[in-house]
């Protein structure tokens, strides 16, 4: 089978691998299509993602969907040829976050398509992935592959809007108009935010913004000072999602938000320590909040892909055939031209 295959930063190789073996408890998937995340553009351009350096050859990729080719002989819920969303994290069950309810700050979580652990914990752009039976989620037969493998993103923009609390009627504020931060848009006009505005350094996203229900858009970079504007017509922003994973936008949240707010930061910030105006925190009694990943919103994100609840499919810009795979990355890098691009299989 094909599998994609990062050595070092931009040497990716489209590889010849053995099959996997199902397992009794296990479901062999045939992957159709795997979205490029912000952290598999990381260790393909740098070799990294924050403290996590690749150190043996990596399969990244963990927003994946496709099709059940075969299952274990202890599976009861699933069959072949289903088409399946992927869940790419396993929880052990027994740690203290897992005991509270809190899976995804689980300790020993397995997680695909990560470098932070070694042996490094392969992803899913490959031909064909074995995953426990747990992390298999069918879908209809008439929801596209594409679509389907929007279930991971999804769920990470639902658990930071959960993470922030009731948004029914407030005003919001996102950094950021990656793919995540679109999401977000998506999820929070789903849950009533009332003035949605989103802030980039480049038009093209904030362009899909317009197009997804956003209702002010801001380019930071071109026009900072319109971002003030807006922030005073409405008395300060209720609510704050910071998902530029830039520390610039994490210090726009805390200044353009009312006193009282919430701010939620998404984005992965660079390694190691830099300023914040703490006093802004404690003097406007901003409540900060990190999202990390997500935990029941899997679940949820399929139902509203599945539903058709939430459009996603705007946010799909290119899918690309796995042979041109290195040239995928270098488009999802484009952001003034891209916004999710797919791998398919």
């Amino acid at each position: 089978m094909r599998v994609c295959v990062i050595h070092t930063a931009q040497d990716l190789r489209l590889e010849d691998r053995a099959r996997p073996s199902v397992t009794p408890q296990g479901v062999l998937v045939r992957v159709r299509a795997g979205g490029i995340c912000g952290s598999d553009l990381h260790y393909f351009f740098e070799g990294r993602n924050g403290d996590f350096q690749i150190r043996e050859p990596f399969i990244p990729g963990h927003e994946f969907a496709g099709e059940i080719a075969e299952v274990g002989a202890e599976v009861t819920r699933l069959r072949p040829g289903q088409r399946v969303a992927v869940h790419p994290g396993r929880n052990c069950g027994r740690c203290f976050a897992c005991r509270e309810g809190r899976g995804n700050l689980c300790r020993n979580v397995f997680f695909m398509g990560s470098a932070s652990r070694f042996p490094h914990m392969q992803g899913g752009f490959a031909d064909y992935v074995l995953v426990d039976e747990s992390q298999v989620y069918p879908v209809s037969p008439d929801l596209s592959f594409g679509t389907a493998a929007f279930a991971e993103p999804l769920a990470v923009a639902l658990h930071a809007v959960e993470r922030a609390g009731p948004v029914l009627g407030r005003s919001v504020l996102i950094t950021g108009a990656g793919p995540i931060g679109l999401l977000v848009l998506l999820a929070v006009k789903r849950a009533g935010a009332e003035t949605v505005c989103v802030t980039d350094i480049l038009d093209q996203p904030l362009a899909l913004a317009r197009q997804l229900g956003g209702d002010h858009t801001v380019n930071v970079a071109a026009s900072p000072q319109s971002l003030d504007e807006v922030g005073q017509q409405l008395n300060g922003f209720e609510a704050a999602f910071e998902v530029s994973g830039n520390p610039a936008g994490l210090a726009t949240c805390l200044e353009a938000v009312r006193p009282g707010a919430t701010v939620v930061q998404v984005g992965t910030l660079p390694a190691g320590r830099f300023p914040v105006a703490g006093n802004l925190v404690m003097a406007k009694e901003i409540d900060l909040r990190g999202a990390m990943r997500f935990d029941r919103e899997f679940a949820h994100s399929v139902a509203c892909l599945d539903r058709r609840l939430i459009d996603v499919e705007p946010l799909l810009t290119a899918s690309v055939p796995a042979e041109q795979a290195s040239a995928a990355f270098a488009m999802a890098k484009q952001r003034d031209k891209h916004s999710k691009v797919q791998i398919t299989f």
